[in-house]
């Protein structure tokens, strides 16, 4: 859809066939990856009038059996990627491409966002590149299904919000490969995570403050276990990182585990 700003917007509606709050966490989410310097779409709390809506034939929901007719009033907005200017987006890159994506070490980065967020989707990710340019570049798209979609809850799985293949985590040599990313999550401050929560339409959520608020201390709690979500996954069946394997070891995480404990705890004393 095109906006009010000139620019061009993926609008999900807030009777979308996955759920009302799919839209509050694709704000939140893609705002939260935004501020540790990932590259997602910028995004919108975009207004859709019901004269709109009546007089564009093509603003419905196929329900299968029936057709719904989008919502009026305030619907999540996420900039197309490449937008109106002339480019290629693609969704999916040969092995040869992939491998040269200019921003690929950024998946590793994704990887902590989402095991962060508790994504219960497959990660999903864009590939554009400009008219003169020969590479791509990978905008990470789709953040509904993080909080586990509408429960608002953490099962966490080790091949839960990872790319379906292991070549872009292939030069993961370690913690460093992570990195500014991670470290950014676990030391963002929770004022800004709580400013992101303010911007999210509580009529997304059904109105109760409560379970934001919820939302946000729970998030909060979560971001000193991403490093075990992600040694999870490290040793998991789908082996996604080769040059990490038996550099690392069991023992060792535990021992660093527990100076970031002994770290946070002397932190926290002195404040």
């Amino acid at each position: 859809m095109l906006g009010s700003d000139g620019q061009l917007y993926v609008v999900k509606f807030q009777n979308n066939p996955q759920h009302l709050r799919v839209l509050a966490n694709e704000l939140f989410a893609t705002r939260l990856a935004e501020t540790v310097g990932l590259s997602v779409p910028a995004t919108e709390v975009v207004d859709v009038s019901e004269w709109l809506i009546e007089n564009t034939s093509e603003l419905y929901m196929d329900r299968g059996r029936h057709q719904e007719r989008c919502a009026s009033g305030l619907q999540f907005g996420s900039r197309y990627v490449g937008g109106l200017m002339p480019g290629q987006v693609v969704d999916y890159l040969p092995e040869e491409q992939l491998t040269e994506v200019r921003n690929l070490a950024e998946f590793a980065g994704m990887l902590a966002l989402d095991k962060w967020t508790c994504n219960s989707n497959g990660r999903q990710a864009v590939f554009h590149r400009k008219p003169r340019e020969k590479r791509y570049a990978a905008n990470f798209v789709d953040q509904g299904y993080c909080f586990h979609a509408g429960e608002w809850s953490f099962p966490d799985a080790p091949l839960r919000g990872v790319y379906g293949r292991n070549r872009v985590y292939a030069d993961v040599a370690g913690w460093p490969s992570f990195e500014p990313w991670l470290s950014r999550i676990e030391e963002l401050e929770p004022e800004s995570v709580w400013r992101i929560a303010e911007t999210v339409p509580p009529i997304w959520y059904g109105g109760d403050l409560r379970e934001m608020e919820r939302l946000t201390v729970m998030l909060l709690t979560r971001r000193q276990r991403v490093r075990d979500l992600i040694v999870q996954f490290r040793d998991s069946t789908r082996a996604p990182f080769p040059k990490w394997m038996g550099v690392a070891n069991s023992s060792g995480d535990g021992q660093f585990r527990e100076q970031k404990k002994i770290e946070n705890g002397a932190g926290s004393n002195a404040g």
